[in-house]
């Protein structure tokens, strides 16, 4: 089940919060890798590191990395402080981590009374590359809006894992890590206390859910990751949230399923979300696109209420993005009806923050 390999260390490619890139030569050749420092510690040249290499071996796109497992010569220091949280449980990777919502947490008794999100907007996608436009499209609307990430264990577990994460984080009120995820600002038992503690914590105004990077799908109707959004949803209308879909729309996708509106966002918010919520619509889509979300969204259930956002200034907000927007390979250009779908979902989350 596991493919492992050690190397040697050759070079520090990059680095950004909790994670570095390396070059290790494996077998010969130089393999790219990372290495999450708050597992392992900081790997540096010339040392010898075991490698799990199974992802990299199969060419994946979002996690070919060879992963360091250890770095055998320098074990990392046992961990100390406060915590009782294992996440990545029962595997040989399991962390503990210290979680707002347990009970030595500062936060625990604040956690224990809160039984709403006031009204908070809390906007769900599936992919993780929606992530940096739903925020571009929040500043655009209230540039002083506080945003808080929440992000779910549908993908990858370690928030390091995610760049935009990194890039993203002056504008964040903060981060939270639910479920098995682990690495954000705050930890938490499930995505429930996860959308509390954005509220009642970080005192955010709109909160952004999506899974980590690396979405699974098996182009079956329910085997993919992100149908996981529509139980981040019903969570959210369970806590007294505004829910708003930001619908992955695209006609840059080669893949059938995932033209006009994608099968993922039709089946996690149309058949998964058991409460209403709002499905952004950008204004403005191109005639055959428009004609095929319409007519996309046209089976979904009447609790549903389908949303048409204005566009103006979004462009520029999405081009001013201060990460780059890529999703499955395809940048801001390539498939800009997703991006213009997320952004007008943030554009829309923001508006509600005045009346919520």
């Amino acid at each position: 089940m596991i493919r492992w390999r050690s190397g040697t260390v050759e070079a520090v490619r990059r680095e950004w919060r909790g994670a570095v890139e390396l070059d290790v030569l494996v077998d010969g050749q130089t393999t790219r890798a990372l290495a999450y420092v708050d597992l392992v510690g900081r790997p540096v040249p010339g040392e010898e590191v075991l490698l799990n290499t199974t992802a990299a071996a199969m060419g994946l796109g979002t996690g070919g990395y060879a992963l360091v497992v250890a770095v055998p010569g320098r074990l990392s220091p046992d961990p100390d402080g406060p915590g009782h949280l294992i996440k990545a449980r029962y595997t040989p990777m399991q962390a503990r981590v210290f979680g707002v919502d347990e009970q030595d947490s500062p936060h625990h008794a604040v956690l224990a009374a809160a039984e709403s999100l006031d009204g908070m907007p809390v906007v769900v996608a599936d992919l993780h590359s929606a992530l940096p436009a739903i925020v571009a499209g929040c500043w655009a609307g209230r540039p002083e809006s506080r945003i808080a990430y929440v992000m779910t264990d549908g993908a990858a577990l370690p928030m390091a894992f995610s760049r935009t994460v990194a890039g993203l984080a002056p504008l964040l009120a903060g981060t939270v890590t639910a479920g098995q995820a682990f690495g954000g600002d705050l930890e938490a038992v499930t995505v429930h206390t996860a959308l509390l503690a954005a509220r009642h914590v970080l005192r955010a105004e709109v909160t952004v859910v999506t899974q980590g990077p690396g979405n699974l799908g098996t182009g079956t109707p329910w085997g993919f990751s992100g149908v996981q959004a529509g139980d981040v949803a019903n969570a959210a209308a369970i806590l007294g949230g505004r829910v708003v879909g930001a619908l992955r729309i695209s006609d840059g996708d080669q893949r059938e399923r995932h033209r006009g509106v994608s099968h993922h966002s039709t089946t996690a918010f149309g058949r998964v979300a058991l409460a209403g919520l709002d499905l952004v619509v950008p204004v403005g889509l191109g005639g055959p696109l428009a004609g095929q979300v319409r007519t996309d969204l046209a089976g979904q259930p009447e609790r549903n209420r389908v949303i048409e956002v204005p566009v103006d200034g979004l462009d520029a907000a999405l081009r001013a993005s201060p990460v780059p927007l890529d999703t499955m390979g395809r940048g801001l250009d390539a498939d800009y009806s997703y991006f213009l779908a997320a952004a007008a979902a943030g554009r829309y989350a923001a508006g509600l923050v005045s009346v919520s």
